[in-house]
């Protein structure tokens, strides 16, 4: 089976890009950004399993690598980290919030 998917990466600064880039290269990636590309991955089973086994056994990740998939699951857009979790977002504190305006001792 092929599924569309697409991938953000960020493997920090000495993460094995080059390994990466390769893999990507080697699936018809399409750059779609920083850090971002789409392609059709083939696969049986799992995608997620499947993208994991694939990944690791070309790419040497750590505890800083961040991988993320984005994909159709059951009729439905769904994102999921292969590795890495979220962190606070770049754009954290950025809104204007609505905050009382006057003080009291209340």
């Amino acid at each position: 089976m092929k599924s569309f998917i697409w991938f953000s990466f960020d493997l920090g600064v000495q993460g094995d890009y080059e390994a990466l880039y390769s893999w990507l290269d080697n699936h018809e990636a399409k750059e779609c950004g920083d850090s971002l590309a789409c392609l059709r991955f083939e696969h049986s089973g799992d995608l997620i399993d499947a993208l994991k086994k694939d990944l690791a056994s070309h790419v040497h990740l750590n505890g800083r690598s961040r991988l993320y998939v984005i994909h159709l699951a059951n009729g439905k857009m769904k994102g999921t980290f292969i590795t890495g979790s979220r962190k606070t977002a770049p754009w954290t504190g950025y809104a204007v919030s609505a905050e009382d305006i006057e003080d009291t001792d209340e």
